[in-house]
């Protein structure tokens, strides 16, 4: 029993599973980041982007 419990102590199985479990989190949490910079200055350019739509019209006769 002890044996097992050193062999399984000492085994490296899965390592590379928490290797990339790890950088997922990192790469999600880095684009999770970036949204939330970014969002605020794309939604000011597309209230400004709207607002020159609305006030160009549109002439629904041909």
């Amino acid at each position: 029993m002890l044996n097992t419990l050193i062999e399984f102590t000492k085994s490296e199985d899965g390592a590379v599973t928490v290797d990339w479990v790890v950088l997922t989190a990192a790469i999600a949490g880095l684009g999770l980041a970036v949204v939330l910079v970014l969002r605020p200055k794309v939604e000011d350019k597309t209230v400004a982007i709207g607002s020159v739509l609305d006030a160009a019209g549109v002439d629904p006769t041909f």
